[in-house]
């Protein structure tokens, strides 16, 4: 979908303030210019101190109003990009202006960055890592070890199913080269995703490939691989719909384990894939708190809110089903951002991150999955990159 430009602003009171102090020839405080012609010292000190108490005065309010300022002293705010992303002028304000963390959608992935063995496509993420280090963001890498999105190539040998030390040996390389190469330039790594089952009795997703040659061992082993590729990175095991109490045991139970063993498991992403309906405050509190007690870094990871109910499996849209967005729904939507951020107040030595899975709604998952073509809504900008009541309820939170 092509981006839509944003309306035209008049001149912010900081790029006129800005633009008269580089001495540009712009109205200020009433006068019609800046004219450096006779000088008055006493004067021109007493206007500078005016000037930069106004400035300071302004900058603050500015910052109450952006989601990178009003979280600038708990933790990153972030947004899930990609690099053709960061071409278009819009998202590229919306970024600077908001956030101060990217983590790359897809293109730190397996099945991006090595499709083929030891061909390795960094194009992508070199892009996002550059803008990030250009306009100081933070960068989480998003993801290492997952049963999707990860090459056939990673599971054979000989053209049939790897030994687990083919299969550990693949990992290893693979963890080594795309670690190494964002070393002290990727803070946190999503290492293993997505690796406990939804339902059943068995903790671990027992269809996976990589369970499949290896059993559970293959988790521990890449946080192993991944801890001595970068010592200093933050190491996260990542999943989503863990509010649920069958599936939050089984990931707590996993997560207990790995640590008793000594793995370097330093942090658990939850995915915010959340909608209207879940999950309720009381099941995100007693999810914070539960891997609160592991001592372990929590991040949120993948935060929208969409308008439909939870669905895992893809299907064809039904009539009549698609949502009309209106006054009324963004009204339940930030309610929704607005009781999930105040949940997170509760845990503030524990938070480290909140990322949202994607910058506006005119660029969602959610539109192809589950359903393609089903229009969705998560995000706290609209279409045209303005600004929806979600986001000034999560603004409002941190008051």
């Amino acid at each position: 979908m092509e981006a839509l430009s944003p309306q035209k602003k008049e001149p912010s009171f900081f790029n006129v303030f800005y633009n008269s102090v580089n001495m540009k020839r712009v109205p200020i405080f009433g006068t019609s210019s800046i004219r450096p012609l006779k000088i008055n010292y006493l004067r021109m000190n007493k206007q500078l101190c005016v000037l930069v108490s106004l400035s300071f005065a302004f900058n603050f309010a500015v910052s109450a109003q952006l989601l990178s300022g009003v979280f600038a002293k708990k933790y990153p705010i972030g947004a899930a990009v990609n690099s053709f992303m960061l071409k278009d002028s819009s998202i590229d304000s919306l970024l600077r202006l908001h956030f101060s963390s990217l983590t790359p959608d897809n293109e730190m992935k397996p099945e991006v960055t090595e499709p083929q063995e030891g061909a390795f496509h960094w194009k992508g993420a070199d892009a996002i890592v550059a803008f990030a280090q250009k306009n100081h963001f933070k960068v989480r890498g998003h993801c290492l070890v997952w049963h999707q999105q990860t090459p056939a190539w990673f599971f054979l040998e000989h053209g049939k199913e790897a030994s687990k030390k083919v299969l550990f040996q693949h990992m290893k390389e693979h963890i080594f080269a795309e670690m190494g190469r964002y070393k002290r330039k990727v803070y946190a790594w999503d290492v293993v995703n997505e690796a406990v089952s939804d339902t059943g009795k068995s903790i671990y997703r027992t269809e996976s490939p990589w369970y499949q040659i290896a059993g559970k061992e293959y988790i521990a082993q890449a946080f192993r691989y991944a801890h001595k590729a970068d010592p200093k990175a933050i190491l996260f095991y990542n999943d989503y719909n863990v509010f649920m109490p069958e599936k939050r045991m089984k990931v707590y139970t996993m997560l207990k384990e790995l640590l008793k063993e000594g793995v370097p498991v330093q942090g658990i992403g939850i995915q915010g894939h959340w909608s209207l309906y879940q999950p309720t405050e009381k099941e995100l509190r007693e999810t914070l708190r539960l891997f609160a007690s592991l001592g372990l870094k929590i991040q949120i990871t993948e935060m929208d809110v969409s308008l439909y109910h939870w669905e895992k499996n893809e299907r064809t849209m039904r009539t009549g089903e698609q949502i009309v967005w209106n006054d009324s729904i963004a009204k339940v939507q930030a309610d929704r951002y607005a009781m999930f951020f105040h949940v997170f107040n509760e845990f503030p030595k524990v938070i480290s991150g909140v990322t949202f899975w994607g910058v506006a709604d005119n660029r969602t998952w959610l539109d192809h999955y589950p359903i393609e073509g089903r229009k969705n809504y998560p995000l706290l900008f609209d279409t045209l990159y303005r600004e929806k009541p979600a986001f000034h309820a999560v603004i409002e939170s941190q008051r």
